[in-house]
């Protein structure tokens, strides 16, 4: 499986494209350069390698679900739960830069998802819209609810 492409996928949270290339999903959903994309990791272990969690909210980040941390270092990264369907997905890959199939502010629509995706990976549930994960940003000593 080649991380470069677009894949079109049931994420743990809503329906998304999934790339190791931020740039051409930013292109693909007709968004900023400079608006960054959140990443989704498969493990904690990952996560650790990418970035490091203040120690204040450790517990905290290690017992949500289906929420996304921005860090201190301006790097976004939401853990996918070993339960979950998108496990799997995920799981070959150990981080990929993940972001709804929709243009930006609108909502999704499969023609436009489809036509986008490189590969799509559907499997018998289909695709599903559903509420979009909680994010908070983290400094060393203060966290924020954005959404």
């Amino acid at each position: 499986m080649d991380s470069n492409l677009i894949y079109l996928v049931q994420t743990d949270t809503t329906v998304g494209f999934s790339s190791s290339s931020d740039e051409k999903l930013s292109l693909l959903k007709q968004r900023p350069q400079t608006k960054k994309i959140l990443n989704t990791v498969d493990s904690f272990c990952t996560l650790n390698k990418n970035t490091r969690v203040p120690k204040n909210f450790r517990k905290k980040v290690r017992n949500s679900t289906r929420t996304t941390f921005i860090y201190p270092n301006g790097h976004s990264f939401r853990v996918v739960d070993k339960n979950s369907d998108f496990y799997n997905f995920i799981y070959k890959f150990g981080v990929l830069y993940s972001t709804s199939a929709n243009k930006t502010t609108e909502k999704f629509e499969r023609d436009f998802a489809q036509n986008g995706a490189e590969i799509i990976v559907e499997d018998n549930r289909g695709f599903y819209e559903t509420k979009a994960s909680t994010i908070i940003k983290l400094s060393k000593k203060r966290s924020l609810k954005l959404r």
